[in-house]
Order: C-alpha cells, then structure tokens, then sequence
C-alpha cells in the first residue's frame, strides 16, 4: 500500500480548510440561535443578521448585511445601538442612550441595556433587555461586537401593572401616600438643581367625619371618590401630581408653580367641589365643601420637603380655623 505523507503544502491548505469549516460552522449555528443576535464588524457594518432577529424585527438579512443601517430595525430616527457604542469605543457614553444599563465584565467588552423601542416594520412597541460583548484578536484588535436581544415586554408590562397598584389609592385611584412621597422627593431633588419653585396643595373635605356618621361609609367612600374624580380633570399637566393622603385628606404638588398659580389651581378645586352640591346635613352650607392650605418655596440642599407640607398643613389649618371652605396661602415668609 502506497501511502503519500502531506507535504507542507498541504498541511497549510487543511488549517486554512478547517478553520473556514469552523468559521462557516459559527455563523450556521449563529443564524440559527433561538436569541435574536446580531454581529457588526469594527466598521459597525452588519456581519450576521440571524433568522430570530429577522422574526422580531421583519427586516430580511439581505437588507442589511454589508449595512451599517441595523439602527432601523428597532427605531425610527437614526442612531446608534449598544453594539455601535463598543465598536466605536464610545461605552461611557451608553447612559446618554439607556436608563437601565451597565457593564457585563470589565473592562468595558461586554455591555448590557434594557429600553422600549418601537420596531418600525412591524409597527410594535417592545421592551428589550439587549447585551453586547466585542470580540479581539490575539493583537488586541477589535474584530466584531455580537448583540443579542430579548423581547422582555410581557415581563415589563407585568412589573409595570403591579407598580402601578402599589403606586394606586384602592378607593379613589389616585396616587397613594407611597407614590406621593416618592414624588415629591424627586421633584424636590430636581428642584434644587434647577432652582426652580414646588407648590403643595394640602385639601380636607370639612366635616367629613360627620358625613360619615350620618350617610354611612358607603355614601363616604362614594363621596371620596367623586372628589377624587373632580381633582384629576383640573390637575391635569403630566408635571403635577394629586394624590390621596390618608382617610378625607388630599395633596397636590405643582412643580414650577408660584404660590399666585397654586392659588388658581386651590380655587378651582375649591369652586367644583361646591359646585357638586352633595348634600352634607352638618355642614353649613349643607352641601359638601373642602378647606386647602397651599404653600410654595424653592427647593435647596438647606431645606426638605417636609418643611414644604408642614407650610401647606398650617395653612389648610388656619383654612379650617377661619370657617372651612376657603383657601388659606402659605409661603416660605408668611400667610395670607
């Protein structure tokens, strides 16, 4: 038996045989991944588009392979994806891009983001958790960044419903005293650095204990979340908030609000709560009525919040002293 030894040749012809084998391996079992992935090269073109990413976005690998264009697939206008920030090497820069993000390893090869996006071709809203990890040679060169994506938007929309009942008033629906808080901080914080002033609005339904004792608490919780319907049309801007406080009490925070504009907004509420006429046998005016203390100032690191509502609480207090259905202002220099 004749046996012919390789020559050096050829040993040369099969590494180069097997490792483009291996190669066309990768991109096979790639384009086949369940994941929607994708590979951009250093020049962010498109390297592989796999058949998941083709299936959440609608856009066919022909279109894009050789493309820097892969940013269409999941937004509108143009910009730059997770994959393009590594490639670019411009990764301290992902927090201009995403809310929710970070780093998988360190250094920065490896990058993880989550957002909503609109995919266009498929005329949908998804939420997606994406990660991106580059690849280098030996060398150190930077050869491709892979992004795979994950359509998280029934896991989203479940933590945001939930969010939502934590954040909710049972009764009335409005904002808790929970959600209240959490908001007044951030505007406070928000506030300080923007110099710019916080409104509160304090507001009890007068005598509501006495309505209580003579409607019933069903008449009672019906009551409250008639008021509670009445206060969310007036407050309307996306900036401000009202919420339920506790029991018949209210509050509103106004951001950027003067006093002379929480005092419109107090006495809006004020005059269509009258204008309801629910009866209310003990009440004076025998129809139910509210008190509001207001008060406003201008956040700063020197004050808190909770000099702001002790403001508003003394006012709604002297509101209530001087005979109920009334707005009382309160500012950081005095009363009126």
């Amino acid at each position: 038996m004749t046996i012919i030894k390789p020559t050096h040749k050829n040993n040369k012809l099969s590494a180069n045989s097997s490792a483009n084998t291996e190669r066309s391996l990768a991109v096979n079992l790639m384009a086949h991944l369940v994941v929607p992935t994708f590979v951009l090269d250093a020049e962010c073109r498109v390297l592989i588009w796999n058949h998941a990413c083709e299936r959440l976005t609608g856009i066919p690998a022909t279109e894009l392979i050789g493309t820097s264009n892969h940013w269409q697939a999941f937004y509108k206008n143009k910009r730059d994806c997770l994959a393009d920030l590594i490639a670019q090497h411009r990764v301290n820069e992902v927090s201009e891009f995403y809310i929710e993000h970070g780093n998988n390893t360190e250094p920065s090869y490896s990058l993880y983001a989550e957002n909503w996006c609109f995919i266009p071709r498929m005329g949908v809203r998804r939420y997606l958790a994406i990660d991106a990890g580059a690849i280098y040679s030996d060398d150190g060169e930077l050869i491709a960044v892979v992004e795979t994506v994950r359509d998280m938007t029934l896991q989203k929309e479940a933590q945001t419903a939930l969010q939502e009942l934590a954040n909710r008033d049972g009764l009335t629906g409005l904002a808790n005293r929970r959600r209240f808080d959490d908001v007044l901080n951030a505007e406070w914080r928000r506030g300080t650095r923007s110099l710019q002033a916080i409104s509160v609005l304090m507001i009890d339904v007068d005598y509501f204990k006495h309505y209580n004792d003579t409607y019933g608490h069903l008449k009672g919780d019906e009551c409250l979340r008639t008021i509670g319907k009445i206060m969310g049309t007036i407050i309307n801007r996306a900036s401000d908030l009202v919420a339920r406080y506790g029991g018949e009490e209210f509050v509103v925070i106004l951001p950027g609000s003067s006093i002379e504009g929480a005092k419109v907004v107090s006495e809006n509420i004020r005059a269509a709560i009258e204008n309801l006429v629910l009866p209310h046998e003990y009440n004076d005016q025998k129809f139910i009525t509210v008190s509001i203390g207001a008060a406003c100032t201008f956040a700063s690191r020197e004050t808190d919040p909770a000099q702001l509502l002790a403001a508003a609480d003394a006012a709604l207090y002297r509101a209530k002293e001087a005979g109920r259905n009334r707005v009382v202002l309160q500012t950081e220099t005095g009363s009126e």
